[in-house]
């Protein structure tokens, strides 16, 4: 292993980075990484604010701009995180465009990330400073009944909410050249060069681990993944209909290979995804505006015989989401199966023929794809570095931080599935 240190006071007192170049022991091939470590003790000093630069949205629907903030220590409970790159996901962009409630601004975005703890506060257990980390929108304590139990992944003792600050004390941790205070979102905010986030919404990986792969499970190639592979359980030989081809579709689609699905369809009224589609391991494609007087869904039941098995709507539509139910399989309690991983872009209300119900189909609504953060990213980590997880194809771009707003409109025009926000570029 080849390793180049380069160490810089002016960005924090004794932090260095160390740059290596790691054969991992079930690669391959040879993969360049980060790995991070701390040339001295960081953790017999109290920790003080840090100023850095972050990309600050003022208003909705503006392009952000490179500020210098400053960001707080962390508290009990708490992580201060060096971020190394970050990516741009469609909730950042929902959120962007939102003029109210839970709209707020001004506001530091950006929710999927790679990076290392720089700090911790106390009662931090299990971290420690130069540990590899990917921060998540979702919590788990551990400790409440939801967390302990395998039927659920959302935390009931740190509910999921997009509150515009920490969600122990909903305070903020950022403050902007003047003194005045910066919003968090989803309680990451890695649109900046450091960040503070609550113990119960961090996780440690491989240091192996590429930092732009690592970006990828901290969002949407795991909820895609995780609704096919941990909530729907997809079985090999099955047959799977994806309603969006965007990248949490598609991460679905992936999922659904690793698990041995033998038909995937993917529907988009984009022409471009039918090729794109079968590099995640799409093997039909079905566009809605060529099909003339038939439906989606009476294509979906000829082409699988009755229904597809497992369903799943990826775009946030009920139109959509009614069209997935409409193509599930009916005649057989274990079967027919739609997942909802969309959320309702009108607020608009699902309705569904109860008679279909009661012949066994269901509907399963799914947050993060079902994936509980801190036992299952490792899973798919490992599933990643042992080549049986394809993460690298999702990532079609890259910029530096300066360059964020192009980030923005690579994502608006279509052209990017994932686009890498570096740090230090």
């Amino acid at each position: 292993m080849q390793a180049h240190i380069y160490k810089d006071d002016a960005i924090l007192p004794g932090f260095a980075i160390e740059l290596s170049s790691f054969e991992h022991s079930n690669h391959t091939r040879q993969q360049p990484f980060l790995r991070y470590r701390l040339l001295s003790s960081m953790e017999d000093k109290c920790p003080e604010p840090i100023r850095c630069k972050a990309a600050v949205c003022r208003a909705a629907g503006e392009p952000l701009t490179v500020e210098e903030v400053v960001v707080d220590p962390p508290k009990a409970y708490e992580l201060r995180i060096k971020i190394v790159c970050t990516s741009l996901c469609h909730s950042d962009v929902t959120f962007w465009r939102m003029k109210d409630f839970p709209g707020v601004f001004p506001r530091i975005f950006g929710h999927e990330a790679f990076g290392v703890v720089e700090s911790v506060g106390e009662q931090v257990d299990g971290f420690a400073a130069g540990d590899s980390v990917v921060p998540t929108f979702l919590s788990q304590c551990s400790e409440c009944a939801d967390c302990r139990s395998s039927r659920s992944n959302v935390c009931s003792k740190y509910r999921f909410a997009v509150r515009p600050g920490m969600p122990r004390d909903d305070t903020t941790r950022f403050r902007d050249a003047d003194g005045s205070p910066l919003h968090h979102f989803l309680g990451v905010s890695s649109f900046s060069e450091y960040t503070v986030v609550d113990v119960t919404q961090v996780v440690k990986v491989d240091p192996a681990l590429p930092p732009p792969t690592a970006c990828l499970l901290s969002c949407g190639a795991t909820t895609g993944v995780g609704a096919a592979w941990k909530l729907a359980k997809v079985e090999p030989g099955s047959s799977v209909a994806i309603f969006g081809l965007g990248a949490v579709g598609l991460a679905v689609a992936e999922g659904a290979r690793i698990c041995g699905a033998s038909k995937i369809i993917g529907v988009d009224l984009n022409p471009e995804k039918d090729e794109l589609g079968k590099k995640f391991g799409v093997t039909h494609f079905i566009n809605p505006k060529e099909l003339g007087e038939k439906t989606v869904s009476q294509v979906i039941v000829e082409m699988t015989d009755g229904g597809a098995d497992y369903c799943f709507e990826c775009v946030g539509l009920a139109a959509l989401m009614s069209d997935a139910f409409q193509s599930s399989r009916a005649v057989c309690t274990r079967w027919g199966k739609t997942i909802i991983l969309g959320v309702e872009m009108h607020d608009a209300p699902l309705s569904i023929p109860s008679r279909e119900i009661l012949h066994g189909k269901c509907v399963m609504g799914s947050l993060f794809g079902g994936v509980k953060p801190k036992q299952d990213i490792p899973i798919l980590a490992e599933k990643y570095l042992n080549k049986e997880l394809e993460l690298d194809k999702f990532i079609t771009h890259e910029v530096a931080l300066k360059d964020i707003n192009t980030a923005f409109d690579l994502l608006l025009q279509g052209k990017s599935l994932r686009c890498t926000i570096w740090m230090d570029k």
